[in-house]
């Protein structure tokens, strides 16, 4: 299949969905398919064999300085057209989704979108509430426009139809077990985590450092704990205000790591502390489950999709703290039951593998397709296009 994606966000920045897309764009290359992506900023010029399209793009400032959002311009149709896709792919459409899913209308070309981020509930956390309604209203319109909607989560699922989204199917959640991985464990790791005193219990987060991932919720954790260790392993608009806030605790902030050293540092830690309740998955759960280290997450968004609460991890209430505390402790107190939640977790993640989960994704690519020809009216396109112009009015 020839498939165009429009993507809001891709590398250099990292993140859960440029991890998915990545990883898929891989495995549709050793399938035999070929895609060409659209991805705002400074993109590279190919990943994995398929060509990438720079679009221009601004920064979201001063909310989310490291969000760039993609600008439209005439010369994407023109690319488009070039490629002659077979579908065409828009991932968490807002902007730059929003004009790939416009010009797919425009062209009768299968549509299919996949919905990664909670963004009402985002807006929140960066103080741009006012702008929860809208939000609603400009996601629903442009999934609606799409033969078929793909989620993360069966939670994301169900938020994805609380706003009126139609068609929504599960595209399988995957890992990479053999890079995330027990074995990777490393003493001279655990060293840089723990500021040099590696015998001390070892929290840690992966990601990055903003205010929806409530991070703050993590300090009074370490000020009841003494002698507990975290590392904050990534790096964010929210960390200047973290730094302070975890000044006179125990704390090592590393920066971004990848690689070899970001498989050492999940694998070297006892605790993978995960606050945020706005995760659709939760990749960096997933990377630390397959490390063979138990995560303490909040049960909210995807997160109960992928942890198993008492089997392969445990949950805590959204947002409370002294939960959060009581469930480090109980597993920082217990090394046998922290084993044998990290078996657990390992044993799930290796079977979910990268390979079915894109080709399940091809099946999805088909039914957009087959969706199309059976049932998209010339009526319906009129309409849709109809619910389009009248999205451009709006904004």
């Amino acid at each position: 299949m020839r498939i165009a994606i429009f993507t809001e966000t891709f590398l250099p920045k990292v993140d859960g969905i440029v991890t998915r897309l990545t990883r898929t764009l891989e495995q549709l290359q050793e399938l035999g398919h070929e895609a060409l992506v659209f991805a705002p900023h400074d993109p590279p010029a190919e990943y994995a064999g398929h060509r990438v399209v720079r679009v221009p793009a601004i920064s979201f400032r001063p909310w989310y300085p490291e969000l760039f959002l993609g600008l439209p311009r005439p010369r994407l149709g023109r690319e488009l057209d070039r490629f002659q896709p077979d579908v065409v792919h828009v991932l968490n459409p807002v902007v730059l989704g929003l004009w790939g899913s416009t010009i797919a209308v425009q062209r009768d070309l299968p549509l299919l979108a996949s919905f990664h981020t909670d963004i009402p509930n985002y807006v929140q956390h960066l103080n741009l509430s006012f702008l929860t309604p809208i939000s609603k209203s400009i996601l629903r319109d442009i999934h609606n426009l799409a033969h078929v909607n793909l989620c993360t989560s069966s939670q994301m699922m169900a938020a994805a139809r609380s706003i009126g989204i139609r068609r929504v199917r599960l595209w399988p959640r995957a890992i990479d077990t053999v890079t995330y991985h027990p074995s990777k464990r490393s003493a001279v790791m655990r060293e840089r985590l723990s500021g040099g005193e590696p015998h001390k219990p070892l929290l840690i987060y992966v990601g990055r450092l903003s205010n929806e991932k409530r991070l703050e919720l993590i300090a009074p954790v370490l000020k009841q704990l003494p002698g507990v260790r975290l590392a904050f392993v990534g790096s964010g608009p929210a960390e200047a205000r973290l730094s302070k806030l975890f000044r006179d605790t125990d704390t090592v902030f590393t920066g971004y790591m990848a690689g070899a050293d970001l498989a050492a540092a999940y694998a070297s830690a006892d605790l993978f502390v995960f606050p945020s309740d706005t995760e659709t998955l939760g990749f960096v759960a997933m990377e630390s489950m397959a490390s063979g280290v138990p995560v303490v997450a909040a049960d909210a968004g995807g997160i109960p999709d992928v942890i198993k609460d008492g089997e392969t991890g445990l949950l805590f209430r959204p947002g409370d703290a002294d939960h959060l505390l009581a469930q480090v402790r109980s597993l920082l107190a217990d090394a046998g039951r922290r084993e044998e939640l990290a078996r657990n977790a390992r044993a799930d993640m290796e079977q979910w593998s990268w390979r079915s989960s894109t080709e399940r994704l091809v099946e999805f690519y088909r039914l957009a397709a087959t969706v199309k020809e059976r049932f998209d009216t010339p009526g319906e396109r009129r309409l849709a296009l109809s619910r389009e112009r009248r999205l451009r009015t709006a904004r």
